[in-house]
């Protein structure tokens, strides 16, 4: 059996507002946004009395997809926010984009901040990594 596709990528955040703000400005779109509770969350999560409200973003291209969630009951918890990037586990969400330095400078103004340099991985074509929202790192590369 195989899957049909990956749907969304699913971030827990503190403040759901800066982190929209965040992803805004590096281009995504909002698709929609929900508060679940009740007993299927409560089962899926495995967290009696669960509250989370949801924002879920896409791609201007439209296949990728980001899901924001923050939770009002019980609080979100966190292990590090500030992993370098050789932590097992998810660690970066990787985004094309025209301009890596234009897109930096953007992203500093709503918190993100660079993990190193931005360095030019061949010629004319620059990469880096960026720390955003929750301690996310967040790669940005040019086509």
């Amino acid at each position: 059996m195989a899957i049909k596709r990956m749907d969304h990528i699913g971030v827990v955040v503190e403040d759901l507002a800066a982190a929209k703000a965040f992803y805004f400005e590096l281009g995504m779109e909002l698709v929609g946004e929900t508060t679940v509770s009740g007993p299927w969350v409560e089962g899926v999560s495995g967290m009696p009395g669960v509250v989370a409200d949801i924002s879920f973003l896409r791609t201007p291209d439209g296949h990728g997809q980001l899901e924001l969630t923050t939770y009002r009951t019980p609080l979100a918890t966190t292990l590090e926010p500030s992993a370098p990037p050789n932590t097992l586990g998810i660690r970066n969400l990787m985004f094309v984009v025209d301009d890596v330095q234009d897109t930096v400078d953007r992203l500093k103004s709503h918190g993100g901040a660079l993990v190193g340099t931005i360095e030019e991985h061949s010629p004319g074509r620059h990469f880096c990594y960026l720390r955003g929202p929750q301690g996310v790192i967040i790669a940005l590369a040019e086509e």
